[in-house]
């Protein structure tokens, strides 16, 4: 493809393609061919204060920000409609620009985004805007509310793993409470959200959804950073995210993080071994393990250690590695050669300190993908807790299957950890497994299975992993600002009880 043929991907700003202020665009690379699918705009900081001044004009206008909440929700079903209208064009950019198999993007992640717009177009509807607190004689009679209102100008910052999907998860909230946006996507991987936002220019009012395509040192430090933006919502490392609430505190915003995990998942003796091995695998190469809450250790009773493993290596063998493009892959590429290599380097790690590699290991060859970051599915056997690849959050299709000999270690091993985003429990007494459900520190606790993620439901970390829930109701508590307002009734001073602190000869001839 020539590079006048080549698809641009410019800056949507207060509902317009806008040209980047330095004129610089960048290759968007197919991480699983290594070739160039198009090139999208870098903003810098003056890109970035045009699009916060919009967003601030626009939250500005009384008709946005005070919207009933029955209107709002039209606006979110809106929003639906365009992402399923669009679906195909949008599933084709982000299988390209990220790597994602067909199979997840259309089976799982356009559906979700969809019902996430639709579950929050319900929600918003019944959401407590305006509470009404009780009357209370004393010290006088007093009408109090507590009203919930937007917030202001947010900065959206997603990763590169899930680009509509993050997308999304924090759009949808942001407008439901009458927030209004301005979106960071990761570079990499822009394509999709850069077309998902001008799609959505035909239902939002102009200056309500910007997005500025840019690095993280630039785009991202001058939002988290920048007077006018009121609240920072981020998606990515644990390492960034410390350095995003810091720039947070100058200015003293709002701000939540979803950060990274390790997701233990304990197998006690009687689980069933074909529904854990193809569970936890599901947990672990569900988008070659590039997803924060994948279940990447594997903590299993010593009693059917062996037994399991054999069924997960078995398993492991019947994966497809290959072209996310075609129906019948399984498994695509990382998203970068450079990632590709951090993941080679912790399979290493796990070989230097004692593991064994008991299937993959190496770099996966497709045919026709000569140029792709595949590797192959990978169970490594004999881990400790306390190696490398049981510490680190390493991205990849990597799983770590340690043996335990009591349920006490087995949770104590699971707790041991700086993250404590997901966690799971493979048993067949359901009463037990919410025991310990109760007893594991992590924001998503599943039962027999890996990834059940709703769009009801809350989503978010404990300890390291950050804070703020996603999802459903939950997620707006993350984007309104709690007012109380409070009405007295009481017309005559010397009734006032609390003003005789004061007016000590109120009510005195």
């Amino acid at each position: 493809m020539s590079s006048s043929e080549m698809p641009r991907y410019p800056l949507i700003i207060n509902g317009e393609r806008c040209e980047p202020s330095s004129g610089e665009y960048r290759d968007v690379i197919n991480p699983a061919t290594g070739e160039t699918v198009g090139q999208v705009a870098m903003g810098n900081e003056a890109d970035v204060d045009q699009a916060v001044a919009c967003a601030k004009t626009a939250f500005a206008d009384k008709a946005w920000r005070r919207m009933p909440p029955a209107e709002r929700s039209k606006i979110l079903y809106a929003c639906a409609s365009v992402i399923m209208e669009n679906a195909q064009e949008l599933a084709l950019l982000e299988i390209t620009c990220s790597g994602g198999t067909l199979n997840r993007i259309a089976g799982m992640d356009i559906p979700a985004v969809a019902d996430l717009f639709m579950n929050l177009a319900e929600e918003v509807k019944e959401y407590p805007f305006v509470t009404n607190l009780p009357t209370r004689p004393l010290p006088e009679q007093v009408h109090s509310q507590v009203w919930k209102e937007p917030i202001g100008v947010c900065g959206l910052i997603t990763a590169w793993n899930f680009p509509l999907l993050l997308l999304a998860m924090k759009v949808a909230p942001a407008l439901a409470a009458g927030n209004t946006i301005v979106l960071k996507p990761a570079e990499i991987t822009p394509t999709s959200s850069v077309r998902l936002v001008e799609l959505l220019q035909s239902v939002l009012p102009k200056g309500v959804l910007n997005i500025v395509v840019g690095s993280g040192s630039k785009v991202g430090e001058a939002l988290s950073l920048h007077k006018d933006v009121d609240k920072i919502s981020f998606t990515g490392s644990t390492a960034i995210g410390k350095h995003v609430q810091q720039n947070c505190a100058v200015t003293m915003k709002r701000c939540t993080l979803e950060l990274g995990g390790k997701g233990p998942g304990i197998v006690l003796p009687d689980a069933q071994l074909e529904n854990v091995a193809y569970g936890a695998l599901w947990g672990v190469y569900m988008n070659a393990g590039q997803a924060c809450e994948s279940g990447t250790r594997l903590l299993v009773h010593e009693d059917i250690y062996d037994a399991l493993l054999d069924k997960l290596v078995e398993v492991s063998s019947r994966m497809i590695v290959g072209n996310p493009i075609d129906p019948a892959t399984g498994m695509g590429p990382m998203s970068t050669e450079s990632h590709f290599h951090s993941v080679m380097d912790y399979i290493q790690s796990a070989r230097d300190e004692g593991a064994r590699v008991a299937c993959g290991g190496e770099r996966a060859d497709v045919e026709g993908c000569e140029g792709g970051f595949f590797v192959q599915p990978t169970v490594l056997a004999d881990v400790t807790n306390d190696m490398k690849v049981a510490r680190e959050e390493i991205f990849g299709p990597v799983l770590s299957v340690i043996k335990y000999r009591s349920l006490d270690e087995a949770i104590a091993m699971a707790n041991d950890n700086d993250y404590g985003l997901s966690a799971g429990v493979w048993t067949t007494d359901l009463v037990l497994a919410q025991e310990i459900a109760r007893d594991l520190r992590a924001g998503s606790v599943w039962i027999n299975d890996w990834h059940m993620m709703r769009t009801d439901a809350p989503f978010g970390g404990y300890k390291q992993s950050g804070y703020g829930r996603e999802f459903g109701k939950y997620s707006i508590d993350s984007y309104v600002e709690t007012k109380a307002v409070s009405t007295s009734f009481e017309r005559e001073p010397a009734k006032k009880r609390l003003h005789h602190i004061v007016h000590t000869t109120l009510g005195q001839a």
